[in-house]
């Protein structure tokens, strides 16, 4: 019964070191790492909507300083009209004296239409600082949005990794159960052989058998579980659900050095998008005050227009060109800017509160990553030594059972024990690539790095 919870807890361990989602290969395809990354990106409906929001601020951008341009504005209308009753009080010095009499110059004109067009350009010339510095705060926001995108860039990078090693676990996972397997075959072939002769007892086959049956088990579990990530990797990737991805495993061997955790800290500080980001919308918020604020002064244009009208048989104007300098000031601005300026100075204070915890933040993830990736480089050294000290209890303990020195239970034991530290190997060697990639995630490189 050990030796079965081994195998079991084996079989258990390979399911909880593979990724799970749902899949079926068939079509083979060599995968790179980069290769997947890029893929992802492209494919990714969260990058998309980063980008489409980065594309929203840039038109906010453009729609700022678009108010610096002139508005003209063309206004024109035909009316028809009943027939008013017009009377004229102008002095046209046309009346006469004849005869002692006096005499009107003229009847009441009819008027029964009326036909006026209209054209007016305002520049502005000086707002109150208002659209500099709506056109500032703008600039920031879309400076914000694009570092918003650049993060979830990050943070899809960071999905493929996972997928993409979890991906070469579980292949990795198949390849030495499978392996394990033919020696456990080999096995029960030959003790099949020694019991048929009469030198193994039937139980000594039996317990080999069993082990067989469990490691059928393993593989058949291990084999599953590929199947899971492979489908995950194809959808994450755009791809066929039908595809079979083989991981290229270049690269999985290399280990950088830490360096210091100081260092990582400080390029956290400078090269974190949502730092950076913040920062940004901290300026955005300043630049809002002082808009704000421009609202306590007069804005002055330069303006010009023409207006042209027909009023038959009464006006007739063709060519009212007008030019000048406009001044206005809105006197309610002295009540009303108040409330508008507390609420942008509540958006500053807001932000630059968030910048304090942000910025703890960012040093406790580094620190966090900056440990899990030192523990992964010790795991290496220690399963690295589990290998050999397994290979080596393997072989001794082989010698001792065809001297028979020890039970048939201690020699499956012992290939058990040489099966989990290969497995413990691999992983780490994956394990460590992983952290190391969340380390440069936590200091804000992770996609500058590929």
């Amino acid at each position: 019964m050990k030796h079965e919870q081994k195998i079991n807890l084996l079989a258990a361990a390979i399911l909880a070191m593979a990724a799970i989602a749902p899949a079926q290969a068939q079509k083979t395809r060599s995968l790179s790492l980069n290769e997947a990354i890029e893929l992802s990106l492209q494919n990714s409906g969260k990058m998309k909507i980063a980008y489409a929001k980065a594309d929203e601020a840039n038109a906010g951008l453009h729609e700022a300083k678009d108010r610096r341009l002139p508005d003209l504005k063309v206004q024109g209308a035909y009316m028809r009209l009943n027939t008013p009753d017009v009377t004229l009080k102008l002095n046209t010095g046309s009346s006469q004296q004849q005869g002692g009499g006096e005499q009107s110059g003229g009847g009441t004109p009819k008027v029964d239409q009326v036909a006026y067009g209209m054209a007016t350009a305002t520049l502005p010339l000086f707002s109150g600082f208002r659209i500099k510095y709506g056109i500032e705060s703008a600039r920031y926001l879309e400076i914000a949005a694009r570092l918003d995108a650049e993060k979830d860039r990050e943070e899809v990078i960071q999905n493929t990794i996972e997928a993409y090693l979890n991906l070469y676990k579980a292949k990795r996972s198949v390849e030495l159960v499978k392996e394990n397997l033919q020696r456990e075959e080999k096995r029960v072939k030959d003790f099949g052989n020694l019991e048929q002769n009469g030198l193994m007892a039937r139980n000594d086959l039996l317990k080999a058998q069993l082990q067989q049956s469990n490691v059928e088990l393993a593989l058949m579990e291990a084999e599953n579980n590929l199947k899971i990530t492979n489908i995950n990797m194809a959808l994450q990737l755009g791809l066929p659900e039908d595809s079979d991805l083989i991981p290229d495993s270049t690269g999985m061997e290399a280990t950088p050095e830490a360096g210091s955790v100081a260092q990582w800290e400080q390029i956290a500080l400078e090269q974190r998008k949502d730092r950076a980001a913040l920062n940004a919308r901290i300026n955005a918020a300043n630049m809002g005050i002082k808009a704000t604020k421009g609202e306590y002064l007069p804005s002055v244009a330069l303006t010009g227009g023409y207006i042209g009208a027909d009023v038959p048989n009464l006006l007739t104007i063709p060519n009212a060109f007008n030019a000048g300098i406009g001044l206005q000031y809105n006197i309610a601005a002295l009540w009303k800017t108040g409330a508008k300026l507390d609420a942008a100075k509540a958006r500053l204070h807001q932000a630059q509160a968030t910048e304090g915890i942000i910025a703890d933040q960012v040093r406790l993830e580094v620190h966090h990553a900056y440990q899990g990736y030192l523990l992964s480089l010790k795991k290496i050294t220690v399963y690295k030594k589990s290998i050999e000290q397994a290979n080596e209890n393997f072989r001794i303990t082989k010698n001792k059972y065809d001297n028979n020195l020890v039970t048939t239970t201690d020699l499956l034991d012992a290939d058990v024990a040489q099966l989990q530290a290969q497995l413990n190997y691999a992983f780490s060697r994956a394990d460590a690539m992983l952290a190391y990639k969340k380390l440069q995630r936590a200091a804000g490189v992770l996609g500058s790095n590929n």
